[in-house]
């Protein structure tokens, strides 16, 4: 199938009347990193997990390539993206290795082949967790685990790769490692939608940057047009100076 993209359309959601995402119509394009950024419960990670289908939308629709999120069976959209959440809860006694095998469910149902063997040991190597594989995941560190859990998602192979907040946890050697095989993954003709607070990780890797605010997307474009100060500052609350290297916008809010 031809990489089309996510389509969204009327896409909203709420929690006991209480509106979480407001009716949102977007479309996120195949072949780039898109980042998704705003303040705390902007709806970013709502969105990702509606997407996703870890939460069915109770309005409006979703299509992922051409496929209909809602109606798609689940083996189905499986090979078709992964996700990875803020909260993982698989059982802290796996050892890596075993966790990272759990991408390729979609693919081998339990039984693998040398490919899905191949791609867990290229993940576990991508990830620096090859020296850590027969550990169990309860004695890692939390950015060991981090990635652990990123190499799970990476070795399901999908077109679609969808992360929240996958920083969390990361030193700034694995952040910018992680953010580098994203960039591998897309001009390998992947796509990413990746939830990002670090506002300088998304302007000097994403492509498309999608901004929240109070359950809506208020702007959605390239970093440069996107990560300005009056954008930026609106959309924080407070001052946010902008300036440039390398030719992508620089954020400086700690001034």
């Amino acid at each position: 199938m031809t990489a089309t993209g996510i389509e969204i359309s009327g896409l909203r959601h709420a929690i006991r009347g209480t509106e979480i995402l407001a009716p949102a119509t977007l479309t996120i394009p195949a072949g780039r990193i898109t980042a998704l950024i705003g303040p705390n419960g902007a709806g970013k990670s709502t969105l990702s997990r509606l997407i996703a289908r870890i939460e069915p939308p109770p309005a409006g629709t979703v299509a992922v390539n051409g496929l209909d999120v809602a109606t798609t069976r689940t083996g189905r959209l499986a090979r078709e993206l992964a996700f990875l959440g803020q909260h993982t809860t698989l059982a802290s006694r796996l050892r890596v290795r075993e966790l990272v095998a759990f991408g390729r469910w979609p693919h081998c149902h339990g039984r693998p082949g040398p490919e899905d063997h191949a791609a867990v040991a290229r993940a576990l190597d991508d990830f620096d967790l090859a020296p850590l594989a027969g550990r169990f995941l309860d004695t890692l560190s939390g950015g060991q685990a981090q990635r652990a859990h990123l190499a799970m998602a990476v070795a399901q192979q999908t077109p679609w790769l969808i992360l929240d907040e996958p920083l969390n946890n990361l030193d700034l050697a694995h952040a910018r490692a992680l953010m580098a095989h994203l960039a591998r993954l897309r001009d390998g003709g992947g796509s990413i939608l990746v939830v990002l607070h670090d506002l300088n990780f998304a302007a000097a890797w994403a492509d498309n940057v999608v901004a929240m605010k109070a359950g809506r997307v208020i702007a959605e474009g390239p970093p440069a047009a996107v990560l300005t100060e009056d954008r930026l500052s609106a959309l924080y609350d407070t001052e946010i100076r902008v300036g440039s290297h390398g030719g992508r916008p620089l954020v400086l809010h700690h001034l």
